[in-house]
């Protein structure tokens, strides 16, 4: 796992380094606990929790973090989900990992903007295809 876990950070950090991002990465098992961890040179500080709760999300939920900020608006069947797991993030940049169609976990990306943070996090996901 660990070969496949390194594919998943490499292909990120390349994908942001090419855009002009310094973003933090994480990498969590299916039980949304930490596997690996990168901040590129550069990233915030602030994003390195964001990308840890991010990847969290979506793999304890069996979702894509985006696809569960749908209903966590408010007024939503699941208005304040962040609030629960101790902390979770509902927006976009938390993928799962799957391969074989096997879930293996999740990575989250934090440090770009929503939207880059999201593409780079599907651009991760998709290196264990």
């Amino acid at each position: 796992m660990m070969e496949s876990v390194q594919q998943v950070v490499q292909a990120v950090t390349s994908a942001a380094h090419q855009r002009g991002f310094a973003v933090s990465v994480a990498v969590v098992d299916q039980a949304g606990h930490l596997v690996t961890f990168h901040r590129m040179d550069g990233a915030l500080a602030g994003p390195i929790d964001v990308s840890i709760k991010k990847a969290r999300t979506a793999a304890l939920f069996g979702a894509d973090s985006i696809a569960l900020g749908r209903d966590a608006q408010p007024g939503g069947a699941i208005y304040t989900l962040e609030h629960t797991n101790g902390g979770l993030i509902s927006f976009g940049g938390g993928v799962q990992l799957r391969q074989a169609g096997q879930a293996l976990g999740a990575v989250g990306v934090a440090g770009a903007t929503v939207e880059a943070d999201e593409e780079l996090a599907r651009l991760g996901a998709a290196a264990l295809r």
